[in-house]
């Protein structure tokens, strides 16, 4: 076993497809299945279960995948103390963001960063607020970017700015015409709301719990794992939702959607900038927020 099969390994795991990994990782299709096999020679058990369309792990291929990514994780902070101390700043920056800051506001970012360091390679993990943060924990994300607070107390979190979220209904709703309605007809009407874990929802809850209402007294005809798929839902008129502002701004222009405000209740949330507390970011990590908290003062 060594780095460079765990790095192949985590690629077929993350692309579900030996080829897609074979092509991300400039190899033929053979040649990664055999590093694939002479890992689970290694270990003595299978890893990966080749079914009919796709590759997934087995219990102990996901065993593996954790530990794996911990350990390319702490290589690339290796590589990056070792360029720091030559006087270069290089190497690879593995960052998470939940689905709104993830989406629509750290690409760009990103790019801005790739343009002033051109020899770095940023790597941005898009999942909902939970999963950035297990990734914090786990030591495979150095810092995220994320929609609510965590009660974990190795997080540290710092608000970055806020985020205003919206009832979004579609255009030809009876509500389109009006800019608010009261609490009560949106508890009764048709809702899709965000899985759990997300920070849009969590912030929602948040908000009703404020006005001594329960998530569990929304109407909710349908759950959906992204913003975009709710965006979506919303257009064909499934139902209404709450979303952030920034999701739906092409929308909201065209007019495809409007966007209400509800009487009482706070839709502002906060985005946060959460890291390990017990670990210290790393100079990349650093001249990234850097430029972050620039970028979030420019009007």
């Amino acid at each position: 076993m060594d780095l460079w099969q765990l790095h192949i390994f985590c690629r077929v795991v993350e692309r579900k497809s030996f080829s897609k990994a074979a092509e991300i990782v400039h190899l033929s299709q053979p040649t990664v299945s055999s590093h694939i096999q002479d890992l689970e020679a290694h270990f003595g058990c299978r890893l990966i279960d080749r079914l009919s369309r796709q590759v997934v792990p087995t219990q102990a291929g996901r065993l593996l995948y954790s530990h794996a990514r911990r350990l390319l994780a702490l290589r690339d902070e290796t590589e990056t103390a070792m360029a720091q101390h030559q006087g270069r700043l290089t190497g690879n920056l593995v960052i998470g963001g939940s689905t709104i800051p993830g989406g629509y506001l750290l690409p760009g970012v990103v790019g801005l960063f790739k343009k002033r360091y051109p020899q770095m390679t940023v790597s941005l993990i898009i999942a909902d607020t939970a999963a950035v943060v297990a990734g914090i924990l786990e030591g495979t994300l150095e810092f995220g970017v994320v929609g609510a607070e965590s009660r974990d107390r190795n997080i540290l979190q710092e608000k970055l700015t806020d985020d205003q979220m919206r009832l979004i209904v579609p255009a030809g709703h009876p509500w389109a015409a009006k800019k608010k309605i009261p609490l009560a007809s949106l508890l009764a009407e048709p809702y899709i709301a965000r899985e759990r874990g997300s920070g849009t929802l969590k912030s929602i809850q948040d908000s009703l719990a404020r006005l001594g209402h329960g998530a569990g007294e929304l109407n909710v005809v349908a759950e959906m794992g992204s913003t975009e798929a709710i965006r979506q839902a919303v257009k064909s008129h499934v139902g209404v939702s709450i979303l952030s502002s920034l999701a739906v701004a092409e929308d909201l222009r065209s007019g495809a959607l409007k966007a209400l405000a509800v009487e009482g209740l706070d839709l502002t949330r906060s985005f946060f900038l959460a890291h390990h507390r017990q670990r210290s970011l790393s100079p990349l990590g650093l001249a990234f927020i850097e430029l972050l908290k620039a970028h979030l003062k420019t009007p």
